[in-house]
């Protein structure tokens, strides 16, 4: 292994996950680790890979194409019962495409949107039953008199498929805040039919403590009814001073959130400052540290708060990257069609400019992959589609298909 980037400590630390990597994965060959960049900060992994697993290599051939070029700034993609997609775009409308990425339908009359910054229309959910109910929810930042926030919506998706019915909004995530970034905003459902939604922190030294507030919706995994309203008996329910649809806190920026299909746990990524970017297996009740404990620096280089990587009572990340690769989306791969990549986690990569493939292993990682690198592409969200496909749409307004050749 070519690596000079740590101390001969941290060293063996990777080649002893290096190890763990190859008693585990059987249908690929371990490499060394995809990132070879120098870290942000020389800060050391709490355990065995915890960040720098071996690189593996896809075996299967695969045939990628972009099946769409011309999307607006797309932010959110979902699969529609035909196979088709619904897509959300950042300046405030949807658009329907064709399984195979024509544009069928544009959604208009949406809530007014702020899509300065990293807001604006944002994630987008089908109901589970929508193919009888025709609901769906979506996330987007509203302007406010003192600020923006994160909103939830939900409507129904009219037979004609160029607007929503009665669209009400369920839930705000509070405070306002006047800085336009990192809002989090992922809905995803769980096997009840109840709500996970995201939310960022907001940025700004001034309020990103709010992670830590259990009275502020900022920097949390909500858990919310599809009413927008607490789930009952969650892990804060009848806490003094906090809210009863907190379900995990200690957030940076959730960009990703999605289920694990093979063990039905929920799984998170996020930004971290100047590198520390975290994947998390999120458990009701727990405090995943931000801005107290973590990985990455100040843009300026200085330390986070103490400059603490581990603390008592604060969860660890599963994995995580130094330098930053900008987490935008995560999405397990659960189709045979692909039969190495079965139980695998995808991760879009924004300033990394690439896919990343992450092999689990007993909810560790055990090997690390890029896809896609030198196409300069921004991934902002990835699903696996109706035929096995995985599709991703990116910031230049592309949607790729991945699949088997």
């Amino acid at each position: 292994m070519s690596i000079n980037l740590f101390n001969n400590k941290t060293l063996g630390v990777l080649l002893a996950g290096l190890a763990l990597n190859c008693a585990n994965i059987a249908c690929v060959s371990a490499q060394n680790p995809v990132e070879t960049n120098e870290p942000s900060a020389d800060y050391k992994p709490a355990f065995a890979g915890q960040t720098r697993i071996a690189g593996v290599k896809t075996k299967t051939p695969l045939d990628i194409k972009i099946i769409n070029e011309k999307l607006e700034n797309p932010w959110a993609i979902s699969v529609l019962p035909n196979g088709g997609f619904l897509i959300t775009q950042k300046q405030g409308t949807m658009v329907i495409l064709t399984p195979d990425g024509k544009l069928s339908k544009k959604i208009t009359g949406l809530p007014k949107v702020d899509a300065s910054g990293q807001g604006g229309l944002l994630d987008v959910t089908l109901d589970p039953n929508f193919a009888k109910n025709r609901m769906i929810y979506w996330a987007y930042s509203e302007p406010q008199d003192k600020g923006v926030l994160l909103a939830i919506a939900k409507g129904k998706l009219a037979a004609n498929e160029t607007t929503i019915e009665n669209q009400t909004i369920i839930y705000r995530a509070t405070p306002a805040y006047g800085g336009k970034l990192q809002y989090g905003s992922r809905i995803v459902f769980d096997k009840n039919g109840n709500l996970f939604v995201s939310t960022g922190e907001r940025s700004g030294s001034d309020i990103r403590i709010q992670a830590q507030y259990l009275n502020s919706s900022l920097g949390k995994i909500l858990h919310l009814t599809t009413n927008g309203k607490a789930v009952a008996n969650g892990p804060f329910a009848g806490k003094a001073d906090a809210k009863p649809e907190i379900y995990a806190y200690g957030l940076r920026n959730p960009d990703g959130l999605a289920i694990n299909p093979l063990t039905g746990d929920l799984w998170e990524a996020e930004f971290g400052p100047k590198g520390g970017d975290e994947v998390n297996i999120i458990k009701p009740g727990k405090n995943y540290g931000w801005p107290i404990i973590t990985y990455g620096t100040e843009y300026s280089g200085k330390k986070v708060g103490d400059g603490i990587q581990q603390k008592e009572g604060m969860e660890q990340p599963v994995y995580y990257w130094n330098p930053s690769i900008s987490p935008g989306c995560i999405a397990f791969y659960n189709s045979n069609s692909i039969a190495e990549w079965k139980g695998n986690l995808f991760v879009g990569g924004l300033g990394g400019s690439h896919i990343i493939r992450l092999v689990i292993k007993d909810d560790k990682i055990v090997g690390e992959e890029r896809l896609l690198e030198g196409k300069g592409e921004r991934f902002r969200d990835m699903v696996e589609g109706k035929d096995g496909a995985l599709y991703s749409v990116t910031d230049n307004g592309h949607l790729f298909r991945i699949a088997k050749k």
